[in-house]
């Protein structure tokens, strides 16, 4: 059998419409990731109009990414408000989101596991913090560190510490952020129970509101 050798890409945003919700899966942090959120969320409505109840956004098993992406999609479902801080050694800083929300004020789930991690869990932490989303499913993993990158000779590179990144309630993820709702993921269970249960929760959150 002759194999050829080949390229794969992996997509790193896909989006779907269920009942009436917009699913928007992030499954890693790269490079103009917010932009392809951006994207999906347009299309979303597009395809839905007004119909549309709300958003699951599924950061499960998301071991994370450029932080500066974290920010971008934060700061795109929120209005007002802070994002994210970094604390070093000698000094603070803090993101605050600008004014504009893509989701139009509508519900949002956010779903986490023990996956989720460094920025997937600066966007789970920001959204949840200035409670613009419920978070559904388990524990994420807690990594609540700044790195950089510092390349030395040949091929070898030193990955050091400089920050530690702290929600907008000022709480480390050290530790792993806690859900709102608790959901397991039975492997024994066909289909996907986080996902159908997020849906749920999205509808309960529109119909409170309207």
């Amino acid at each position: 059998i002759r194999l050829v050798r080949e390229t794969i890409k992996i997509e790193g945003v896909r989006w779907r419409v269920e009942r009436d919700v917009g699913y928007i899966r992030i499954s890693e942090f790269t490079r103009r990731v917010g932009e392809r959120v951006e994207s999906a969320v347009e299309k979303i409505h597009d395809k839905t109009g007004s119909k549309l109840r709300g958003f699951v956004l599924d950061l499960r098993n998301n071991p994370g990414g450029p932080f500066d992406e974290a920010v971008i999609i934060s700061d795109a479902f929120l209005e007002y408000g802070r994002i994210v801080s970094t604390k070093s050694r000698h000094n603070e800083e803090h993101h605050t989101a600008e004014a504009g929300d893509i989701a139009d004020g509508l519900p949002i789930v956010v779903m986490i596991n023990k996956g989720s991690a460094s920025a997937s869990e600066i966007v789970a932490g920001a959204l949840r913090d200035q409670r613009r989303a419920i978070l559904l499913g388990n524990r994420s993993f807690g990594k609540g560190t700044v790195q950089r990158l510092i390349p030395l000779s040949g091929n070898d590179a030193l990955r050091l510490t400089t920050a530690i990144y702290l929600t907008p309630s000022g709480k480390s993820v050290d530790g792993g952020i806690k859900p709102d709702t608790i959901v397991n993921a039975d492997p024994n269970r066909e289909g996907d129970e986080q996902l159908e249960r997020a849906i749920e929760t999205v509808w309960e959150l529109f119909r409170l509101r309207s």
